[in-house]
């Protein structure tokens, strides 16, 4: 894999995550402009971050732009990507990813021990389940991940989009996404996204943080994989009759 690509891969993590991550830190840790603006404000961030990721992406060596492991996987099944591609952008992802957090983290600096409750900290940098239900939880991050792979998928075939606009598209799939199924469990639909935080939080000298619920992780990661996998796999099956 060439160097650009993982540059790309990693450098359009960071950016979705310093964004993403970003707007929940001003939303939930104490004394900042923006706490308590609400669900709505956190969803849209995250829209604007994949955005804005998917351009660093692409202008710093990435010209596929995943910046998921949840893309990246589906793009394999559909070809896209060789099967010696995937660990690279992977890596680069997870990478990108932890390296955001540590952004966020030095961003809101203050911030961090003048907020007492450790799980508005630990949600800043990685999903929770609103109602702890595993089953519940891995369904809703697996449909939210179906819907991207195949709501990108059918972005990018429509035939009516150039690549400016592409970047948009995305990042209003994903505010859709964060709107209509981001409540039951956060929407991670990125295992990098979920995991190279929680690392973070882990490791990082965080002022009054709790544990880093490792009993969970496991979610965010098998719910998207699964998501993909379907997605690409109904892609394949449903494209010859588009």
């Amino acid at each position: 894999m060439e160097w650009q690509v993982m540059q790309g891969e990693f450098l359009g993590s960071l950016f979705l995550i310093l964004f993403g991550g970003g707007v929940v830190a001003n939303v939930l840790l104490a004394e900042t402009k923006g706490n308590g603006s609400g669900w709505i404000v956190v969803a849209t961030g995250w829209g604007f971050a994949v955005t804005i990721g998917v351009f660093v992406a692409v202008a710093t060596g990435s010209a596929q732009a995943d910046i998921n492991p949840a893309v990246t996987l589906a793009k394999w099944i559909l070809g896209v990507h060789t099967a010696a591609q995937v660990p690279g952008y992977i890596v680069a992802q997870l990478l990108g990813a932890f390296a955001g957090a540590v952004g966020v983290w030095l961003a809101y600096l203050p911030h961090w021990s003048r907020t007492r409750d450790s799980d508005l900290k630990r949600a800043v940098f990685c999903t929770d389940p609103a109602v702890p239900h595993r089953l519940g939880n891995v369904l809703c991050e697996c449909i939210g991940t179906l819907v991207l792979i195949f709501g990108i998928g059918a972005i990018a075939s429509s035939g009516r989009v150039g690549d400016g606009l592409l970047p948009y598209l995305i990042g209003i799939l994903v505010w859709a996404i964060g709107l209509s199924l981001g409540g039951p469990t956060g929407y991670a639909i990125n295992p990098a996204r979920d995991l190279g935080p929680r690392l973070a939080y882990a490791l990082l000298p965080i002022a009054g943080k709790g544990n880093s619920g490792w009993s969970y992780a496991w979610v965010p990661i098998l719910g998207p994989v699964l998501g993909a996998v379907i997605a690409a796999l109904m892609w394949q099956r449903l494209l010859p009759l588009s």
